[in-house]
């Protein structure tokens, strides 16, 4: 975190005319949030890094793109443009990640030291709606939107295990194309059935429709993240919102489009899979839940633990042909890669609570209920079937950074041609593999 503001802070004493750095908020632990821009068009870009604490990469990208906006002026002066880069919106959360950030980078080590706040504790999600939110991070980033009114917001966005795919809030014509290629030139694999998209309209292969926000419940938020947020607040300005995964550990059957012999039959090993998980997790947290005490950090490793163990069954269910009712609500036809990331779905959710439960035990420093060895084990089993069984390989930090990049700019172009323009005088208008610290690699 004090490397971004750092290297943010060094790229602005290199080139002050064109760039300036700017405190924007305050997180709830007193951390600054910086907002770096470069340039000085009347055309605003926002580009939000590290909305989820857990998914560091989107800083490094932040940095990236400021250097191309500085050393191509068609990306400033030429489109009118200003990039405004805000280098992390969780940066509490984000700390908690450094025990995995400084390598090396395994499987084991990152759910060891995962942490993620409680979905209510997130901030790019508005359960009350924007008039209800709390959250300082929240607050600063929708002043931040309401101040800019950008013609294009990029979310950044990390999938720890699977393949790279973008979701947006409005449909920019040839963007699939442009992810396609990149993702190719850069072999890192797309998901072609991201499990939060399994609703969701496709716009091309690895693009997807964000649908309209929605109120509904906890478990149908953290699942589908079709509620209020941040990536639909700024649409009345003529915003459109592009979330950018990039895949940390790629699956090349992400983006197997066969069709399996038995779908069905993989739906139930995946659901009761999840299940078994869920259960044997539920109850190591009821044995250790007496003894952790009440204390700030409890309840915030907590939090998410409750969280996960609050949608897996409801998730299962969902997915098991024996249990959902397809009438009301049948599942997109399934080939190899969408029930590939069912699966590592269901994986996903074990591992970061078990990784969790680890934290807890281990910040009391002692274990009375005798579980460290249960929860090693299993952390160790569920990290080899995402190696093993799933083929889960690292994908290098540069490689990660520079396709985010790629894609972003790709949506910067596309959004332009028909983006809102803000006059000099505010009216809109439209118009035309060493093991390194990550944030170095």
């Amino acid at each position: 975190m004090d490397e971004l503001g750092a290297r943010a802070a060094a790229l602005v004493a290199r080139r002050p005319r064109d760039a300036r750095l700017r405190r924007v908020g305050t997180s709830r632990a007193g951390t600054p949030l910086w907002l770096l821009s470069v340039g000085h068009g009347t055309r605003q870009v926002l580009v939000v890094a590290g909305p989820h604490a857990n998914e560091p990469v989107g800083g490094a990208t932040a940095l990236r793109l400021a250097e191309r906006a500085l050393a191509d002026p068609r990306l400033t002066e030429g489109a009118d443009a200003t990039w405004n880069l805000l280098l992390c919106l969780d940066p509490d959360g984000s700390r908690r990640n450094e025990a995995w950030l400084s390598g090396p980078y395994t499987l084991g080590q990152y759910f060891r030291h995962f942490f993620r706040p409680g979905f209510l504790e997130q901030p790019e999600w508005l359960p009350e709606g924007a008039d209800g939110a709390t959250l300082p991070e929240t607050r600063a980033l929708l002043d931040l939107q309401d101040e800019l009114r950008p013609f294009l917001q990029c979310s950044l966005h990390g999938v720890d295990v699977g393949g790279a795919f973008v979701e947006l809030t409005r449909e920019l014509p040839g963007l699939a194309q442009r992810v396609a290629h990149t993702a190719a030139r850069l072999g890192i694999p797309r998901e072609l059935g991201p499990y939060d998209t399994l609703y969701w309209p496709a716009l091309g292969p690895a693009v997807y429709r964000i649908p309209p926000p929605r109120r509904g419940g906890l478990a149908a938020a953290i699942t589908e993240a079709a509620v209020e947020s941040t990536w639909f607040h700024p649409h009345s300005y003529g915003t459109v919102t592009a979330v950018v995964e990039a895949p940390m550990w790629g699956v090349a059957a992400v983006e197997d489009a066969t069709r399996p012999a038995d779908a069905d039959a993989m739906l139930r090993t995946i659901s009761r899979t999840l299940r078994r998980d869920t259960g044997l997790l539920e109850g190591i947290l009821a044995r250790v839940r007496p003894s952790l005490g009440a204390s700030p950090d409890v309840a915030c490793l907590l939090a998410p633990v409750d969280d996960y163990l609050l949608v897996g069954p409801g998730l299962a269910d969902s997915w098991d042909p024996d249990v959902y009712d397809a009438g009301a609500r049948p599942l997109p036809p399934l080939d190899t890669a969408r029930l590939t990331a069912l699966r590592l779905a269901g994986r996903r959710v074990a591992l970061r609570t078990a990784g969790l439960l680890h934290q807890l035990v281990s910040a009391s420093g002692h274990d009375p209920c005798g579980v460290q060895p249960e929860l090693d084990r299993l952390l160790d089993e569920w990290c080899a079937d995402y190696r093993e069984g799933c083929g889960a390989r690292w994908i290098p930090v540069a490689r990660q950074v520079e396709y985010q990049a790629r894609v972003v700019l790709a949506s910067f172009e596309l959004a332009g041609r028909h983006a809102p323009v803000r006059s000099r005088s505010g009216e809109s208008g439209w118009g035309s593999e060493a093991t390194v610290p990550m944030h170095l690699e």
